[in-house]
């Protein structure tokens, strides 16, 4: 079972690139992040057409989260989290995918920082950390995969001064990441590549990409169940490559 977090970075704008990657790679579920389109625009024909069933959570042009099921529709079990019912970002969405709980998650930037957007992605993370900690006590395999907007280690950018700045790498953003993995789940490409040098992520400017100037913010954890069944992780890296691709590439786990 191949399992795929994917920040398609506007589906309406990388809806050809992400048909390509399901035709192609025929992943058994996607986790796509940042959709940048209202419920109504999500091309769910389009979806469907690649022989795949969806659920989403769409947002107005930001934010958004899908989970893409191929040959079988996702059964949604959770949109959003609790412990800030004012919050109306389209973040996360839950689903069960025959018989592995799987959630697509978009975890806030938190840039600039300090400042309120950082203040909210440290709630954030606290908040997934609570829900985190429920599906653990399930006691079956869940897959936590998406855009975290946290490089966990300094070997996991091509800088750490280019970076240091940045709040995907502030001591805050790294902790919360911590607490979270303390509770038992298996960072999965982590688990594959100990010594880091694996990105997912390589911006549009200064010409990121052809220097391999990258980092990895893309990340699937696994609960215990989960990670017994672990087969393998990696980077679909080259269709980062493509013309008019999303700046992340697709980053996978596979379950036996």
């Amino acid at each position: 079972m191949k399992i795929v977090s994917y920040n398609v970075n506007g589906i309406k704008a990388r809806l050809p690139r992400l048909v390509e990657y399901l035709t192609e790679a025929q992943p058994d579920v996607v986790c796509l992040q940042e959709l940048k389109s209202a419920d109504e625009g999500f091309p769910i024909a389009d979806i469907e057409a690649a022989g795949y069933g969806a659920i989403w959570h769409g947002q107005k042009s930001w934010n958004g989260v899908a989970i893409l099921a191929r040959e079988a529709q996702p059964a949604e079990r959770q949109k959003g989290l609790a412990g800030e019912p004012e919050d109306e970002h389209s973040r996360y969405i839950e689903a069960e995918v025959n018989g592995v709980v799987i959630a697509s998650i978009y975890l806030p930037n938190g840039n600039p920082q300090p400042g309120p957007k950082f203040d909210y992605k440290l709630r954030w993370i606290d908040r997934l950390a609570e829900r985190a900690r429920d599906l653990l006590a399930e006691e079956v395999p869940v897959v936590l995969a998406g855009d975290y907007n946290v490089i966990p280690n300094d070997d996991d950018t091509y800088s750490v001064r280019a970076m240091q700045d940045d709040a995907l790498m502030q001591p805050e953003s790294r902790a919360g990441y911590r607490r979270l993995l303390a509770q038992g789940w298996t960072d999965s490409l982590r688990t594959q590549f100990p010594r880091g040098g694996m990105w997912t992520f390589w911006d549009y400017q200064a010409g990121a990409w052809q220097r391999d100037a990258g980092f990895r913010i893309d990340h699937l954890l696994l609960s215990p169940r989960a990670a017994d069944r672990f087969a393998g992780a990696g980077v679909d890296k080259e269709y980062r490559g493509r013309e008019k691709a999303s700046d992340h590439a697709p980053t996978w786990v596979r379950l036996r």
